[in-house]
This record gives structure tokens, C-alpha cells and sequence, in this order.
């Protein structure tokens, strides 16, 4: 059965094919995203990559790219600058280049979060079919609440736009953040978020997994998914955690709630390689293969 792919009508007629390409090719032809992250460099600097607790195979950048390349992953997100230095090395993993990162040492009590756009889709664009790159599509971050929304609102739309142009996928990093936002997991402010993403008319929209005291974050997380209509939903991975109690909310996430995927990071790249590896495989168990996660756990622990 061949999956029906809806083309956003701002795709040109010329660009319906690759855009359908791309999509197959990112979602593994199941419509499912498994989205492996690698844009904390910039956001969260060396803490994620350096410490008690953390492999020492994750203190060197191409750690990251190792492992996107055994891995089996739908996109590897990270900045244009590491693939510039990496990707003749990986020229066959599937990248997602994230276009806007700023590190977390301004905090929200000294100023609300911005940040800007780096590049633009059409220097991405000048890359991929310069080197044959496999790239995908392009992310950005949106801080729904900060005084800068306005700005970054109108960045996201205008690279939405221009990819779709090309027939690039976009996901966006939503999060709801500043001195007027009293709780960033609220499930309704969630909901709001991933509405923005479908207005701004994006693929995919990855969001942190709500919360609420005496509620369920799976069945929560429903309304999230719900306003974000034809945009699919992937969830913020979060902090390194247990894998078993990873790999139960994961599966929760899509087969309670309705995601679409998932988007980690830390929980991946803070492992050994081979370990790292089988993350990858056991996530995508779940995500693309609908296993669950005793199956998947099985697979990590390398069965």
C-alpha cells in the first residue's frame, strides 16, 4: 500500500516530486519521523556532552555522526556549520539542517529568548546540490510568549515558505518561553504551540511533553495532536533517562496520544557508540516498526 503524502499547495507544481521524496525518505516511507537531535552544541554547550554520566565517545562532534551513520534514523538535525566540517565524511546520512540556536547562558529572569536565523534556505539549498548531501529538509526553534515571538513567528514562516519552494520538509522546535509563561509543559499552552506550527503550515512540529498534576501525559498530550491537524507532532526527548521507562513513554506518546515520531537527543548521543547505536534502532523499532517496548528494549540490549 503506497502512503498518501498531502503536498502543501505553497510546494510548486515542479517541486511536488522531490518534496514527496523527501518525505518518503525522512519518514522511512511509514509517515513516522524519527528524529535523531544533535543541535546541543549550541543550546546546551558541553554540559550534554562532557560530565559524570556521560560517555566519553560523546566529548568529540563526530561522535554525533557516527552514529547517524550506523544508526537507523530518519534525519539527523544539527547546524550547517558541523556538516560543512563532517559531511564529506557522511555523505549518505539523512540531515535536517537547523537553521536558528542560541546557547541557555542568558536566562529568561535577565531577557526573553531569541534566536535568530543563521542561515538561510537558500544557502542550505546552494550546499546540498553542491556536495549531493542528503539533506532533507531544515528546522527552526520558535519561543511562543517571548517578547521576540513576533520576530522568530515571521523567520519561521518565511522559511517555510522558501523550503517548500524547494521541496524541503521543516520541522519546528516549538516552545512555550518567557517572563509571562508561568509553566512551560502546561497541556493547553502545548496545544497552542503545535496549532502555531500548523498555521505556519509546517511538517513537523516537536514539542516537550506536557504536564499536569494527577493527569496522564499520554492522554493530556492528545489535545496537542489534535490541534496540529496535518502537522505531525514529535516529542522532545528530554534528560537522559531509564531506556525501559524511554522506550514505554515513547510508545505512549504515539500509540496513546497520536505522535508522530519522536526527537532525541541526550538519550541517544550521551552513550557509547554501539550503545548509541542500538538506541537508535530500539527508537525506531517503536516509531517505524510498531513494536513495543519490551521488543524494542530487546533490541537495544542487542538481541
Amino acid at each position: 500500500m503506497v502512503m498518501e503524502i498531502k503536498v502543501p499547495l505553497d510546494v510548486p507544481g515542479d517541486m511536488e516530486e522531490e518534496y514527496r521524496n523527501n518525505y518518503l525518505k525522512a519518514t522511512h516511507g511509514k509517515g513516522r519521523l524519527m528524529l535523531f537531535a544533535g543541535d546541543q552544541k549550541v543550546e546546551h554547550l558541553n554540559n550534554d556532552f562532557y560530565g559524570e554520566g556521560i560517555h566519553q565517545d560523546d566529548a568529540e562532534p563526530e561522535h554525533l555522526f557516527r552514529i547517524a551513520d550506523r544508526g537507523r534514523i530518519g534525519v539527523f538535525a544539527t547546524q550547517l556549520g558541523l556538516i560543512a566540517r563532517y559531511g564529506m565524511d557522511y555523505p549518505e546520512v539523512p540531515y535536517l539542517v537547523k537553521l536558528n540556536s542560541k546557547t541557555n547562558l542568558v536566562k529568561t529572569q535577565q531577557a526573553d529568548p531569541f534566536s535568530n536565523e543563521w542561515f538561510d534556505v537558500d544557502q542550505v539549498q546552494e550546499m546540498k546540490l553542491e556536495h549531493g548531501l542528503n539533506i532533507h529538509g531544515v528546522g527552526y526553534t520558535i519561543y511562543l510568549g517571548s517578547e521576540f515571538e513576533d520576530q522568530m513567528l515571521q523567520q519561521a514562516a518565511q522559511i517555510i515558505n522558501a523550503a517548500h519552494g524547494y521541496g524541503l520538509l521543516v520541522v519546528l522546535w516549538i516552545y512555550p518561553r518567557g517572563k509571562v509563561v508561568k509553566d512551560e509543559k502546561d497541556p493547553h499552552l502545548i496545544a497552542g504551540a503545535t496549532g502555531v506550527a500548523a498555521s505556519l503550515g509546517a511538517d513537523f512540529v516537536k514539542v516537550n511533553y506536557p504536564k499536569a498534576e494527577g493527569k496522564e501525559s499520554a492522554e493530556i498530550f492528545k489535545e496537542a495532536v489534535l490541534a496540529a491537524g496535518r502537522t505531525g507532532v514529535v516529542c522532545a526527548g528530554g534528560s537522559s533517562t531509564d531506556v525501559r521507562l524511554f522506550l514505554q513513554r515513547l510508545h505512549d506518546q504515539i500509540h496513546i496520544s497520536g505522535a508522530i515520531g519522536n526527537a532525541t537527543g541526550r538519550n541517544i548521543h550521551q552513550k557509547s557508540l554501539d550503545e548509541a547505536v542500538r538506541m537508535c534502532n530500539a527508537i525506531s523499532a517503536i516509531t517505524l516498526d510498531d513494536r513495543n517496548a519490551d521488543d524494542a528494549l530487546k533490541v537495544y540490549e542487542g538481541g
